[in-house]
């Protein structure tokens, strides 16, 4: 017994396979078993044996030149038909497509998934000097980088703390930069403003700011985000970055509440 539940059978290896499988997608170019098992803290053998299993499905492949793991046909097959339960292509691109011409900036659209926020779309500015900090399947601990920080802002207070009575352990490799005592400060000045601004805490030199999308129960579900260079954020332009973005996620919300999603 645990917690006065009974530990569900199976659990923790369905818990170490999603573990793993979140690692490989988040290195599109492929992952190693030695460190894949060190990130999902698993013994080699463990890892090995896992990723064995799950390339047997089908769910990933090597990748022929590096011997590297990699996603599998399958999870491309189960995420086309996935995709038919979500529309985020038509809720969230005309408002990137928009961010994007009107800035100049890369602009993305983010979910929170639990503890985690998720980068799901992104459209390219026309400035060529570009933040590789972002892109497609990046995934944050909620509260790190802009569009962390903005959906956080508007969690409940009670829900807020439960993280950051935690942050050490909760942000990771991320903590050093986003200090606890930062990040409070950070969530107090998106509440006033109605965007975050990340100065370059992920990676120095790379700024982001991001607007919260809010669904039919005032929850935030997701944000609208820009991120660049330092020079292309600067006090004197976040002003019509931030009105730009909070105009997109406004938009956005009012399609998920019009929908009943």
């Amino acid at each position: 017994m645990m917690n006065g539940k009974a530990a569900v059978p199976g659990a923790q290896v369905v818990g170490r396979v999603g573990r793993l499988l979140r690692l490989v997608g988040s290195n599109p170019s492929g992952a190693s078993t030695t460190w894949l098992a060190r990130e999902a803290g698993l013994t080699r053998p463990t890892a090995h044996r896992l990723l064995t299993s799950l390339a047997a499905e089908g769910l990933l492949d090597t990748d022929a030149r590096s011997g590297d793991w990699v996603l599998g046909t399958e999870l491309y097959l189960l995420g086309s038909i996935a995709a038919s339960r979500f529309s985020f292509e038509e809720l969230a691109r005309p408002s990137l497509r928009r961010l994007a011409e009107a800035s100049g900036e890369s602009a993305f659209y983010s979910i929170r998934q639990g503890s985690e926020t998720v980068c799901l779309l992104r459209e390219e500015g026309s400035f060529p000097i570009r933040s590789f900090v972002l892109r497609e399947g990046v995934r944050f601990p909620l509260g790190v980088a802009s569009a962390g920080l903005a959906m956080m802002a508007f969690l409940p207070a009670r829900e807020q703390e439960s993280y950051l009575s935690r942050w050490t352990e909760h942000a990771g490799e991320f903590a050093a930069g986003h200090t606890e005592s930062t990040v409070r400060q950070e969530l107090e000045q998106t509440r006033l403003r109605g965007y975050s601004v990340n100065p370059g805490l992920v990676l120095e030199g790379s700024y982001g700011m991001g607007a919260a999308v809010f669904d039919g129960n005032r929850n935030p579900v997701g944000a609208v985000s820009f991120t660049g260079i330092e020079p292309r954020f600067r006090a004197d332009r976040r002003g019509l970055l931030g009105k730009l973005l909070m105009e997109e996620a406004h938009r956005i919300s009012n399609k998920l509440t019009n929908s009943g999603t």
